[in-house]
């Protein structure tokens, strides 16, 4: 296994490993079901030979974007190459050279015995998706949601209001507690956000 990944958070049924990877400081996370010691793996961002090290320490079983970006798909086709598949949303399809399957709304993935739920959460692109693991605490928000507020939005296919729209009714639902693993930088909580939604809105950004 990868010496730069850590254990990120755990519990009696799943392991969350992290690594910081390529030009952008992008968060790829692998979670692993601790029974079956089948996972997945969040965002083949970059550095592809760390995160195939990574796949096969960790017995990742596919690879799932959270959205279509340049920084967040680097290592899609060496990791396709290597025979995992990947999976990603209609919306943001275009974005990938290739892929393997669509990822849809409210869906359900099975990791050994985890399931993880799908979110569409559009506005940072129009395919932007989170993932909710059910009976655990966490959410995989890509970059829908960071510390402080949503994803940029001026990039092309980004919007605004809808990513507000996105925060309020998929993600803002969730119970306080829910930790929060973004595409970049820190952790957050669903609690420590939430009441900041209306200052995001009157800001713009």
């Amino acid at each position: 296994m990868a010496g730069s990944s850590t254990l990120h958070w755990s519990d009696a049924r799943a392991e969350i490993h992290k690594v910081v990877v390529g030009p952008m400081d992008n968060n790829v996370f692998v979670l692993r079901c601790r029974r079956t010691g089948d996972a997945v793996l969040l965002d083949a961002a970059n550095e592809h030979d760390l995160l195939l090290e990574l796949c096969r320490g960790l017995g990742v079983r596919t690879v799932l974007e959270t959205h279509g970006h340049w920084d967040h798909i680097q290592a899609v086709p060496a990791v396709r190459d290597a025979g995992y598949e990947v999976g990603v949303t209609a919306e943001d399809a275009e974005m990938l050279e290739a892929y393997d399957y669509l990822l849809e709304d409210e869906a359900v993935i099975e990791v050994g015995d985890l399931r993880l739920h799908t979110l569409a959460t559009p506005g940072h692109t129009p395919g932007s998706m989170c993932f909710r693991l059910e009976d655990s605490p966490v959410l995989f928000s890509g970059d829908t949601l960071f510390p402080g507020g949503p994803g940029a939005t001026q990039f092309p296919g980004g919007d605004f209001d809808t990513i507000i729209r996105s925060l309020d009714e998929r993600l803002f639902v969730l119970p306080p507690d829910t930790l929060v693993l973004p595409g970049h930088g820190d952790d957050t909580t669903i609690g420590d956000e939430r009441p900041h939604l209306q200052e995001w809105v009157d800001r713009g950004w």
